[in-house]
């Protein structure tokens, strides 16, 4: 019984090893494609991922399948993979629910705030003013979705952020491409620093109003983007 038991063990830790192995990769697939390391119509090779991070080609197989689930990624049989190019109507479908969310976890965070999220929401601010001094967006970019993660964090509603996150990758892609048409990213931290402000002051119809423009600004830039990259489009 001994035996049967370290044996049983042995092979939950191998699964549990190739299981943490194959989301390792999703993520990191996961956030090169929506940083735009990985541009949309990219091919995407098995051999090479496998090679590159030292697996076999069965926990990278996991992730693509994932990735595709998602609509990141088309996998083509006897053919390969390719990053997905940008549907406009899973973007609106992200930008549809990420504006009514947030709209009413920011009224939320006006009613009651975590004080220590009072101050990443200072240092965030202080980051993003940085990155657009020293240009880089992609940098920006990451530090915008922290500052609306930290709000959802601040309000006691990580689970929601997490769930709504997921539900809006594709409004993720072109919110980073968008940052790379309009140089205007300023805009994006005054409204930012305003809400910051609403929240402090308790001010439930300001943050309201300025989130709802913030989540907003896709739909009025979305096709200038498409213009400048329209094979990055289906």
């Amino acid at each position: 019984m001994v035996i049967r038991k370290v044996k049983k063990n042995k092979i939950m830790t191998l699964d549990i090893r190739k299981n943490t192995t194959s989301k390792t990769i999703y993520y990191k697939l996961r956030e090169e494609i929506i940083n735009l390391y990985l541009d949309p119509g990219t091919s995407i090779s098995e051999k090479e991922l496998s090679e590159k991070y030292n697996v076999s080609r069965t926990p990278v197989r996991e992730a693509l399948v994932r990735l595709a689930q998602e609509g990141l990624v088309n996998i083509y049989p006897q053919k390969g993979t390719v990053v997905s190019l940008i549907d406009l109507c899973a973007v609106e479908d992200g930008r549809f629910l990420r504006e009514h969310v947030e709209r009413a976890v920011v009224k939320e965070a006006c009613k009651e705030f975590f004080p220590e999220k009072i101050l990443s929401l200072e240092m965030n601010l202080k980051l993003q003013k940085m990155y657009i001094e020293n240009h880089d967006n992609k940098k920006l970019f990451e530090a915008d979705e922290e500052f609306h993660k930290i709000i959802f964090e601040g309000s006691n509603k990580k689970r929601v952020w997490e769930s709504i996150n997921d539900g809006s990758l594709e409004f993720q892609r072109i919110r980073m491409l968008r940052l790379e048409v309009n140089p205007n990213w300023d805009n994006i931290y005054m409204q930012h620093e305003e809400i910051f402000n609403a929240i402090k002051n308790g001010d439930s119809e300001k943050a309201e109003g300025v989130m709802k423009e913030h989540l907003n600004m896709v739909t009025f830039d979305k096709n200038e983007v498409k213009k400048i990259y329209p094979n990055y489009f289906k």
